[in-house]
């Protein structure tokens, strides 16, 4: 005697060794003895053998018509035995019950499981439904197969053409284009960016590292949403004195500017004048709420995406040849350059000139300052202004430190569109010139004394403190060991960082002796720091990131096969000239700081990465 029965969810035939009366002891078709449940058995028959009967029940099942079984089946509840002596006419033989019992058991789209060899048609709009399902998963594996053999070809699909940087750096996983390319990347051994650079879609690896961030940090495009205007500022007393700013020519949002009244005492009054943006901005109002999504002013060579809308930047950025309405810190200054008082006003500033870097630094430095020579606009300001910072740096503790370099890059040739033809300049400027101590150390003052009035006055503010060698963010007034003070808040760039546009509001609500916006346990406070600190901290990742692309894109623009470069540490080395560091590899044992020569081996703009293979060492 066989039996028919279910098991790990397949139909089986088997024979019985013994039978008891709820537990059988058989051995399948496949020679394989054990114990079956009486409730599993389907159907016992005597003849033929269970491997004839699976052989045939296969067969027939091929051949069987599931749309013609499906009207026969009806609307109500069978049993696979019923259903077979309707369909075939009579009493159906081992090997037919088993093709209709399989023609039920795999067509679940078509007939719905209702118990041990029970079961019930599909309601038709299910079973219409689940067909189109079918028919759509049919012709997306022969998309995904067509996509796969492109891809493995070289050749990128046409409807992959506008997914390409979403597929690159944040795909849909459940996307039929991200199956393909899964498929092929398997078939190629090739990671998704070389598969996709292999088929030509990545022609800007410059628009590649730009997408990988603009996904990540704004998945909805650089677009401001229409907004309100920004209110028009109040009516504001007037300055005493024009005023300049120092930036370089690239800049827009200016910030800072300063003005300087001699007196016949010889004491000095100094204005550091400050942007005022929350004139225009109201706590809570879109332009808010835009501020604190954005957060600060992302910076790469060559480009930048502001914090803020143009036309509200272009209100209160502190343009030359107009009157601007700033937060103003005035400083009386005595002969020695002690300070005797402070003052804190918001005011109307009529900026005299917007001075820049390429053009002040010939004439304004270390070499020029106090030697008889040409004249130029706001020199004898600046001269005190200088030797004013350099006081200011001594009563920090600063003084005399190692200056370090800074790289300036600057990116031409991309007005047309294409960035393969731009063109990078990169230069070294030293930190802590004349100019860079002068803004410096002025910004310092306003940031330290505001954040000492805050705190004075026990009104909320975010500070940048650090203590133990930690820099760190805070609501809570502590001082900045690496600058020297007892206080420091970032407050001197409202256009370009949501925190200085917070403490700002809270400065002017001192200086005018009003109620302050946030009060110390304001969640919006603790939000703010939590997610500048985040974002800041990612911005200035992609701003480095870049430039070390831009500094792969100078070494093959000019041609560069062999460079000098000092060793970092263990088989990284610092390249001359540049903000680059690279492996080097087949060098000798090395100790850091000592110079070497080495050959460019490989330069990859994708991976943002170069490799050198060492040629010599200098002697030293």
């Amino acid at each position: 005697m066989y039996v028919l029965y279910e098991e790990d969810g397949d139909i089986k035939a088997g024979t019985i060794l013994a039978d008891n009366d709820s537990s059988l002891q058989i051995e399948s078709q496949h020679g394989k003895r054990g114990k079956l449940k009486a409730a599993h058995v389907l159907l016992r028959y005597a003849a033929p053998t269970p491997a004839q009967v699976m052989e045939a029940a296969r067969a027939m099942r091929e051949e069987l018509d599931l749309d013609f079984l499906w009207e026969v089946a009806g609307s109500e509840e069978f049993g696979f035995e019923v259903l077979a002596q309707d369909y075939f006419g009579q009493k159906p033989a081992a090997a037919e019950s088993a093709a209709i019992v399989l023609a039920l058991h795999q067509s679940p789209i078509f007939f719905q499981k209702k118990g041990k060899g029970r079961y019930k048609a599909a309601p038709a709009e299910t079973l219409a439904a689940a067909k189109l399902g079918l028919e759509r998963k049919a012709r997306e594996a022969a998309l995904r197969a067509e996509w796969v053999a492109l891809l493995v070809r070289g050749e990128l699909p046409e409807q992959m053409r506008a997914k390409v940087f979403e597929l690159a750096h944040k795909p849909d996983k459940n996307s039929l284009e991200f199956k393909a390319m899964s498929d092929a990347c398997a078939e190629t051994n090739l990671s998704p960016v070389r598969l996709l650079d292999k088929c030509g879609a990545i022609p800007s690896s410059l628009e590649f590292h730009r997408q990988a961030f603009l996904l990540t940090h704004f998945p909805r495009g650089l677009a401001f949403p229409a907004l309100a205007a920004p209110l028009p500022p109040p009516e504001l007393p007037p300055g005493d004195a024009p005023a300049f700013s120092i930036d370089d020519a690239s800049t827009t949002e200016i910030d800072d500017a300063f003005s300087v009244i001699f007196r016949d005492d010889g004491s000095v009054r100094v204005g550091i004048h400050i942007a005022a943006p929350v004139l225009g901005i109201t706590p809570g109002s879109d332009l808010d709420k835009l501020a604190a999504t954005r957060l600060s002013t992302i910076y790469m060579p060559g480009d930048k995406i502001t914090m803020l809308p143009g036309d509200l930047i272009e209100q209160y950025t502190l343009a030359e040849n107009r009157d601007c309405p700033a937060l103003s810190l005035y400083v009386d200054v005595g002969p020695d350059y002690a300070i005797e008082s402070l003052s804190t006003n918001a005011d109307l500033i009529r900026i005299a000139a917007n001075l820049r870097h390429e053009t002040l630094e010939p004439l304004f430095n270390e070499t020029t300052i106090g030697v008889a020579g040409n004249d130029y606009p706001f020199r004898r300001e600046l001269e005190w202004l200088y030797g004013f910072a350099r006081h200011l740096e001594v009563m920090r503790g600063k003084a005399d430190q190692v200056q370090r370099n800074d790289y300036v890059f600057k990116v031409s040739g991309m007005e047309a569109g294409d960035d393969n033809a731009a063109r990078v300049e990169i230069s070294t400027r030293v930190r802590g010139n004349p100019i860079d101590k002068l803004v410096s150390e002025m910004m310092i003052l306003a940031n330290s004394r505001w954040g000492g009035m805050l705190a004075d006055r026990n009104v909320a503010g975010i500070y940048r403190a650090q203590t133990g060698g930690k820099v760190r963010m805070t609501l809570k007034p502590a001082p900045h060991e690496g600058l020297g003070v007892a206080h420091y808040t970032w407050s001197t760039s409202p256009l370009r960082r949501y925190v200085d546009l917070l403490n700002q509001r809270q400065i002017l609500a001192v200086a005018r002796d009003e109620a302050p916006p946030h009060t110390g346990n304001d969640p919006l406070l603790f939000a703010a720091v939590r997610d500048f600190e985040l974002a800041y901290d990612a911005y200035n990742d992609f701003q480095r990131g870049m430039e070390r692309y831009w500094c792969l894109r100078w070494l093959r623009q000019e041609g560069i096969q062999e460079i000098d470069a000092s060793v970092w540490r263990e088989n990284l080395i610092r390249l001359d000239g540049l903000p680059f560091v690279a492996k080097v590899v087949g060098a000798p044992t090395l100790n850091p700081g000592e110079r070497i020569r080495v050959a460019l081996a490989e330069i990859d703009l994708l991976d943002i990465d170069l490799t050198c293979r060492f040629l010599l060492q200098h002697a030293t």
